[in-house]
Parts: structure tokens; sequence; C-alpha cells
């Protein structure tokens, strides 16, 4: 496989460069501060809107993996600005790193109704790019998988992930190092493509 990663040095990224790596896969990790990235990764320095660059780093790959994020609470676009990106560049194949927070089909009462309302009162713009970042990849034609984790946490992979297409998984947790996984897996299978998939350890 060839893929194409943007967000390439945050945790979830960092960790498919290195799995896909592991896979014998080529990966191309576009970056903005080269010096982050101490992976044998082909890079490309390049930022969003840098439409050349990223065109380039998107040509002849299999697939492309969004795992852009903020690093502070307050408004941002940078997921949403990602996705379109990605498409722009001529992406087929698209995954995109979502969050299960902002969504509540198969939560239990409890989680709908008093920790998710809360949690968005710290969270609100974050879960509002990804939000939006979903509405821009739906609407596309192209291979889409959008993937809904919810709490991240550093650790070596586990291998144990439940994912579910109608709802939420009620467990509140997973590994970024699942995360990276189960994207990687999710690049060649056709049951995931025009996908919203919601994923938590199992």
């Amino acid at each position: 496989m060839r893929i194409t990663v943007l967000g390439a040095t945050g945790g979830v990224g960092g960790e498919v460069v290195k799995q896909a790596l592991d896979r014998g896969w080529h990966v191309t990790a576009v970056v903005r501060d080269p010096a982050r990235l101490r992976l044998p990764a082909e890079v490309v320095v390049a930022g969003l809107h840098e439409h050349e660059k990223l065109a380039a780093a998107v040509e002849g790959r299999d697939a492309v993996i969004s795992a852009v994020g903020s690093r502070d609470r307050g408004p941002t676009t940078v997921c949403a600005d990602g996705a379109r990106a990605a498409i722009a560049a001529g992406a087929k194949r698209l995954l995109v790193v979502s969050a299960s927070g902002m969504h509540t089909e198969g939560d239990g009462f409890f989680t709908r109704t008093l920790v998710k309302p809360l949690l968005n009162t710290f969270l609100k713009h974050g879960w509002a790019d990804m939000l939006a970042m979903e509405a821009v990849v739906a609407a596309t034609d192209l291979d889409w998988t959008i993937v809904r984790p919810p709490m991240l946490l550093n650790g070596p992979r586990t291998g144990k992930i439940a994912s579910r297409l109608d709802g939420n998984v009620r467990t509140f947790t997973i590994r970024r190092a699942d995360v990276a996984a189960y994207l990687l897996d999710a690049v060649a299978d056709p049951t995931l493509i025009r996908a919203k998939v919601s994923i938590a350890h199992g």
C-alpha cells in the first residue's frame, strides 16, 4: 500500500506512520516541522493550504489518512481544513479521524444526558470542527470512511477494538495505537466505504 498521512506528527498520525511502515507500506508524511517526525517515511513539508505540494503528496497513493487535530480548546477549523485539503489534493480513498463525543446514538441515558453535555462545555469548539469535517467528507463522492473514537490514551496496541456503524460503542476510551491499527485495516475494507464507524476498546 502507498498512503499519505496528514497530521503525521500527532498522537494518532504518528502511530499510523509507524505501524504502516512496520507493515512494509510506503508512507508519505505531510508535516509542518520535519524535526518532529523521527521515522523513515517520505516527508513532505507543507501546510494545509499549499495545494500544489499536497497534490504531489497524494498523487498515486492508495489512500489518504487525515489525523489532524487542534492542540488547544479554542475555536478551530483545522479538522475541516484538513479534509478540504485532502479532497482538493485529489484523494480518492479518504479516512478521517473524528470523535464519538458529539454523537449520542447508542449511548446510555447517563452518558447522553449528563456526561456529554458536561464535556461539551469544554470541548465544544473541537467537536464543532469535527462535525464540520464530517459534513465536508460525507458530501463528496469519494470512497471515504469517518472513524469516531472516544477518549484517546497512550500505550501499546492491544488489538482489542469494538466497532459499531449504528451508534457509539459503550466504552469510553481507546489507545491511539489501536485507532491507528483500525485505520490501516480499514484502508482496504470495502464494507467501510462511505461509513461512519464508532470504535472503542473492546
